[in-house]
């Protein structure tokens, strides 16, 4: 077999969702690692006034380039952005375009997604499901095209245990409900979705299953593969560690937490976090496209999926977060970072109330009298509803098989493996995820280094006002609870005569000589 970079080489790409987290790492790591491919096709839509060349333009600049930029300059010359629009009749593309498409495409990688949870029905039926529709149409018209790769999620099928790589039936005919979406108002979906959805915590998670069963429906002759990652963080190699670009999922989580808003989250003792590096997913897809189109003549009736996950083989071992922001802390810190997982939901709801809802409004009260705008109680009201939407995924864990991924990897040769690595048993935790956390400081938050040095400096302020407000609090204590009753002066000279005993008892075994 040809190696990964032989295979592309003089290939056409077209690729969907360019513009989000993992269509850029995709379009970063061919352009880089596979220099011998000819044209990437990128479908983009008009934003915000930003026309499709613009768009991408505007996205090479940034940092996760500057590696291929160094290596090939004139990397971007491949790159052609081609106006579309998923939720439009054709993609909205010209006549032209399709022709263009349809003459020379040789891998099609479908990316494009709403990856928002609480997505109307109708809305991620419309993003998730039939622009994948859309999509394997404009396939089947692609003259030379060599393997169609669909990005689905490992939670797709989280109604189930035990999650084999295979394509699972939804529990409605997708069919039928595109066509009842047509003509039902908002109103009248709202109150169908949690019927529809079952078992399954949100839109997201069920328009994902649909979409995968559509596709094995509706590939026909087509050479399709699908990759299924679980929760997707940030770099862990390239294009160098710690890479990431947006708050969602564990970045959003992880800067909560370093800006001490974050105090308390429900999670289950015995859940077990699924998170997995955007190389390794990038890398799985790439490899897989590559073992796909190289077999496309002896390849097997059924659609190949691989479970891109860690779990199974290398779960995330408990690591602490508070430590890491604590020596490298966020700028303008609301109070030092210290966030506990709760199992319990009432205890949780007690620390949600006393650590996140009362300093929350103690602080608005301050910007007020102070005639600053409060903001405090806004921010905590998004964070609780972020945090309302993970909760399933954090107190529930799942079984996943990864006998294909296994499969993939042992196909590859030695440069392969290197150059494309996935072998998620080489990943160090502790390492990965102190680079993930000032990954979101630098790329996210676009915090410098040099700032390092304020921002300690404030940490020692916040400890200081902390110890001075339990100081105070112990002291109003004393004086209304304690010292105003001679039973609770009793009490406390019991307390304390017993610390002093103890104290007497140990000093004296420490000087004790055998």
């Amino acid at each position: 077999m040809l190696t990964i970079p032989e295979y592309y080489e003089g290939k056409n790409v077209l690729i969907t969702g360019a513009t989000g987290f993992m269509g850029k790492v995709l379009l970063e790591k061919l352009l880089r690692s596979c220099p011998g491919i000819k044209v990437v096709y990128v479908l983009v839509r008009h934003k915000a006034g930003h026309a499709p060349q613009a768009r991408i333009a505007d996205m090479i600049n940034c940092k996760l380039f500057d590696r291929v930029r160094d290596e090939q300059p004139d990397f971007a010359e491949k790159i052609v952005a081609v106006n579309s629009d998923l939720t439009l009749p054709e993609l909205d593309l010209s006549k032209e375009d399709q022709e263009t498409l349809a003459d020379c495409i040789n891998i099609v990688f479908h990316c494009a997604a709403t990856i928002r949870f609480n997505e109307p029905l109708k809305d991620a039926m419309q993003l998730n499901v039939l622009a994948t529709q859309k999509m394997v149409a404009l396939a089947h018209t692609m003259k030379h095209l060599e393997v169609f790769l669909h990005v689905s999620t490992a939670y797709a099928n989280c109604d189930r245990t035990l999650i084999e790589e295979v394509v699972y039936p939804p529990p409605v005919d997708y069919k039928k409900l595109i066509d009842s979406l047509e003509w039902m108002d908002e109103k009248l979906v709202s109150a169908m979705t949690p019927g529809l959805i079952g078992k399954r915590p949100n839109t997201y998670t069920y328009t994902k299953a649909m979409a995968e069963y559509l596709v094995q429906q509706e590939c026909g002759n087509l050479n399709v593969a699908i990759i299924r990652p679980s929760i997707v963080g940030a770099s862990w190699k390239e294009p160098f560690p710690g890479w990431i670009d947006n708050f969602n999922g564990p970045s959003g989580i992880f800067i909560a937490a370093g800006k001490g808003i974050l105090r308390t989250m429900r999670a289950s003792n015995n859940a077990v976090a699924d998170l997995v590096p955007v190389d390794v997913v990038i890398n799985t897809t790439l490899a897989a496209a590559w073992y796909s189109g190289s077999q496309r003549h002896t390849r097997p009736k059924s659609i190949l999926v691989y479970n891109c996950t860690t779990g199974g083989i290398n779960p995330v071992m408990g690591y602490c977060i508070n430590m890491t922001f604590k020596t490298n802390p966020l700028e303008q810190a609301f109070r030092r970072p210290n966030v506990n997982l709760r199992s319990n939901p009432f205890t949780n709801q007690y620390w949600t109330t006393v650590s996140h809802t009362l300093p929350a409004l103690l602080y608005d009260v301050y910007l007020r009298a102070t005639g600053q705008k409060p903001r405090m109680m806004k921010t905590i009201t998004r964070l609780h509803k972020a945090m309302m939407v993970l909760e399933y995924f954090t107190s529930h864990s799942w079984v996943w098989n990864t006998d294909n991924v296994t499969m993939l990897m042992n196909q590859m040769g030695t440069d392969d493996k290197r150059m494309f690595n996935f072998d998620v048993r080489q990943l160090n935790w502790a390492e990965y995820m102190e680079n993930y956390c000032m990954g979101t400081k630098k790329y996210v938050l676009n915090e410098a280094e040099s700032g390092l040095p304020a921002a300690r400096k404030h940490l020692n302020k916040l400890r200081n006002i902390r110890y001075t407000f339990n100081t105070v609090l112990v002291v109003f204590i004393w004086r209304v609870f304690i010292a105003r009753s001679q039973m609770g002066r009793n009490i406390w000279y019991f307390v304390v005569s017993l610390c002093f005993k103890f104290l007497s008892y140990f000093r004296a075994s420490s000087t004790m000589k055998y």
